[in-house]
């Protein structure tokens, strides 16, 4: 299952986003409002919860700075990677836009594709427009 956010334009140079994004802590700052916990596990690993959801870790798995980050399942039963992609509209200009994928079977795709479309979403937009 693959899906994406909506491009999110913020006034900031690409690698002042991805300086933003490359700290873990700073995603508390896009959960969205119905997160029950986020905890910082280590300098490339957090954990959050969002209410009637399961606990996700969440790992830096790779970055190309200053254009890429992806993020991925650190344990647990679903495997799948959270992907940001940073480009520069132009100097001191930027557009992000965050890409899911994941391998569900066709019933678990069916019940999480709505839930997993918001959150990434979400995301996105709560990246502030001025890092």
């Amino acid at each position: 299952m693959n899906l994406e956010s909506p491009k999110v334009s913020v006034d900031k140079s690409t690698e002042e986003v991805f300086n933003f994004l490359s700290e873990v802590k700073n995603f508390e700052k896009l959960m969205p409002e119905n997160i029950n916990k986020f905890e910082v596990l280590s300098d490339d690993k957090f954990l959050f919860a969002l209410k009637g959801m399961p606990e996700i870790v969440l790992k830096k798995k790779e970055l190309i700075s200053p254009n890429k980050i992806v993020l991925g399942a650190a344990g647990g039963k679903i495997d799948f990677s959270l992907t940001g992609v940073i480009n520069e509209i132009e100097p001191g200009k930027s557009e992000v836009q965050l890409f899911f994928n994941g391998e569900f079977n066709a019933m678990m795709a069916m019940m999480i594709k709505g839930p997993i479309s918001k959150f990434i979403e979400t995301l996105a937009g709560n990246i502030p427009p001025s890092v």
